[in-house]
């Protein structure tokens, strides 16, 4: 695919739009780096939709700090970097690419990518479609409000009558969804966090990870806090099913933590709180 070969536009989000009801069709274009596909005929207004929601998706792929993101052009973070490690390690020159992330299972089971590292969440639905590592980082989904308020909900059942944000598909929705609890979903975690400083809602639920890292690190978010979790989640890598890859990321992730290099790169993106206690 052109577009991809040229480093000007090999950034800009693809979306296949045709007639071809073709499954190999779809496959391909999948492969060759298209972010959707879309069959015709279409309804306007749900391709506006998905339009927006690739842009979105696009945004939120470059904007995951302190996992993975963008600076001076390159990928750095957490997760960015330990993969690069890992891909040095097995002698190879790793690719970062950014991918809608609701079809991360079928593009690692068609070939497109060969791994996923980028802040997943360990559940028993993924781990039913792809071969997981082993936890590497623990994590859970934090209530974060102004300061002012924290102090005054002991419990998560305090909080039911306010109004959440949350990052659109993400761990977060699918709890409050399941709990009942009224929300508003956002593009980001960040764009959710920025809702409650604007005062269109009383708090945001995002990852532990995340939460410490921007109310440590972003001035406008100084006046938040967080102090109540409402489970426990862990993160883990995924490759394709019988990938031999997966046991030599279990391999290099257990040398990591014995080496330090696991807690070394941690402190240095402010979340070696999250490490576990032994791999």
């Amino acid at each position: 695919m052109p577009i991809r070969a040229n480093e000007a536009t090999a950034d800009i989000p693809v979306i296949f739009l045709t007639s071809d009801d073709d499954s190999d069709t779809e496959t391909r274009g999948l492969e060759a780096g298209a972010m959707d596909f879309i069959k015709k005929p279409f309804i306007p207004d749900v391709l506006l939709q998905r339009i927006n929601h690739i842009i979105e998706l696009t945004r939120l792929q470059a904007d995951l700090a302190p996992m993975d993101y963008r600076e001076n052009d390159e990928w750095t973070g957490f997760d960015a970097e330990l993969a690069a490690e890992f891909a040095k390690e097995l002698g190879v020159t790793p690719e970062f690419v950014e991918i809608n992330w609701d079809k991360k299972t079928e593009l690692l089971e068609n070939g497109s990518i060969d791994c996923i590292w980028n802040g997943m969440t360990l559940t028993e639905k993924i781990s039913a479609q792809i071969d997981c590592s082993q936890p590497y980082l623990l994590n859970s989904q934090v209530i974060v409000m102004s300061k002012e308020d924290a102090w005054q909900y002991g419990t998560a059942e305090e909080c039911q009558h306010l109004l959440f944000a949350v990052e659109k598909s993400s761990s977060a929705e699918a709890l409050l969804s399941e709990m009942k609890y009224r929300y508003t979903a956002y593009p980001t975690q960040k764009d959710a966090l920025q809702s409650i400083v604007d005062n269109k809602s009383d708090a945001a639920v995002i990852d532990m990870v995340m939460a410490g890292y921007y109310t440590a690190n972003n001035p406008e978010f100084s006046d938040l806090d967080y102090r109540l979790s409402l489970n426990d989640e862990t993160l883990a890598v995924g490759f394709r099913k019988d990938s031999d890859l997966n046991e030599k990321a279990n391999a290099f992730l257990s040398e990591a933590f014995s080496s330090g290099l696991l807690q070394k790169t941690a402190e240095k993106y402010g979340i070696a709180g999250a490490l576990p206690e032994s791999l």
